[in-house]
């Protein structure tokens, strides 16, 4: 049966009276709520003309450490580069591995890459798409440097396990924690439990800029000077290079923006999981629908609310003709980019992985999500089932 052509007259007939646009994600709700805050501090920015780091870099910098619970946070150009930055920090280069998962955003493993390294994917845990720390240890070898866990979906890796097999090996530890801006692990933050936290403030993220930035956080005094003067052409002062760096500063409109929305933060995190609860209640039950689930030890702050059904694509199309606009994270796993067909890694490889990538599907998650739209998603995601099932 096609669900796409088998609609009966009284069906469509609702979906034309009571239809409702559901954006993926409403960055001009979100800006239409700050921007009596946000435009000032702008404009503070135009005023000093500090428009390369500054002072309102510095201030979000001592801010954000303090919602991380770190002693310290480098703001940078984007996540990829904080990634990058955190990387060259611990001395990781050619020659060397890090381990991380299969199941991520092409940056995670671009960064590895770009120092010279070579990244060692894992398979995911079926529960939580994150790295299933059961399988770190076999893929250590005498070259591994590091692991990189992703706190993908805004809900944090078991970092526990991870933890002691590094201190054990005596491996690096970097957090990915691009799509995770508050979420916490045991009551921890993370970007506060392994040697680095790097985070990405892309627009659509939790906590976005209004462009491209990022920081590494770190309680470690050292790592983060380092982070600061590679990020600045390795100069600890200016024109005094201690070693060969990069321009990977934040711009200071950008940390203007994030201070503001900083502290918003932990309401829109609050109302990203209340968004996530209304969900769950209503897809609960739904056939063939596998909602996501968040572990008792974790508090995830739902950067993406990711179901699993296995006609995906079909229901995507489903959605989309109705004016509900969703998106796929990720739908080609790391091994099987034509980038990384180097690592010869073929289909097979990571079989959970694979195969959540036949299966996921964001639907729309934002703080600013009202109850009716939430109730629209998920009548028309029971109303497709109900047709293919």
């Amino acid at each position: 049966m096609n669900p796409l052509t088998t609609t009966s007259p009284e069906k469509t007939k609702i979906d034309q009276t009571e239809r409702i646009k559901v954006p993926f994600l409403d960055l001009k709700a979100q800006y239409a709520a700050i921007k009596e805050e946000v435009t000032p501090a702008i404009q503070r920015v135009l005023d000093t003309t500090a428009f390369a780091s500054g002072p309102a870099v510095n201030a979000f910098e001592k801010n954000f450490a303090s919602f991380c619970e770190c002693e310290h946070a480098a703001g940078v150009g984007s996540g990829t580069e904080a990634l990058w930055l955190a990387l060259l920090a611990l001395d990781i280069g050619p020659g060397d591995e890090v381990i991380t998962v299969a199941n991520t955003f092409i940056a995670t493993t671009e960064a590895i890459s770009f120092v010279g390294a070579t990244p060692v994917l894992v398979d995911i845990d079926p529960v939580t798409y994150n790295i299933d720390p059961a399988l770190i240890e076999a893929a250590i070898t005498p070259r591994t440097k590091a692991i990189m866990p992703v706190h993908l979906y805004g809900q944090a890796a078991d970092m526990d396990p991870i933890m002691e097999i590094a201190r054990r090996r005596q491996l690096a530890v970097i957090e990915d924690a691009s799509q995770a801006h508050g979420a916490r692990y045991k009551g921890r933050t993370v970007g506060s439990i392994g040697d680095a936290g790097c985070f990405s403030f892309y627009p659509g993220k939790n906590l976005g800029a209004f462009g491209e930035a990022g920081a590494v956080t770190t309680n470690d005094a050292d790592l983060a000077a380092r982070v600061r003067r590679l990020r600045d052409h390795g100069q600890s002062k200016k024109y005094y290079h201690a070693e060969i760096g990069w321009n990977g500063r934040m711009d200071g409109i950008q940390g203007a923006v994030l201070d503001v929305k900083l502290r918003r933060l932990r309401q829109w995190n609050v109302q990203r999981r209340q968004n996530a609860r209304r969900y769950d209640e209503l897809l609960k039950g739904v056939a063939g629908v596998v909602v996501p689930k968040e572990v008792p030890f974790v508090e995830s702050v739902y950067h993406l609310y990711v179901i699993r059904v296995e006609k995906r694509d079909e229901l995507l199309e489903w959605l989309r003709e109705r004016d509900i606009f969703c998106g796929i994270h990720y739908p080609i796993p790391i091994h099987l980019q034509n980038a990384y067909a180097e690592l010869g890694l073929g289909e097979g490889s990571f079989p959970v992985a694979e195969r959540c990538a036949h299966e996921i599907l964001s639907l729309p998650m934002f703080a600013e999500l009202e109850d009716k739209q939430i109730e629209f998603v998920a009548e028309q995601v029971d109303r497709f089932q109900e047709e293919v099932t």
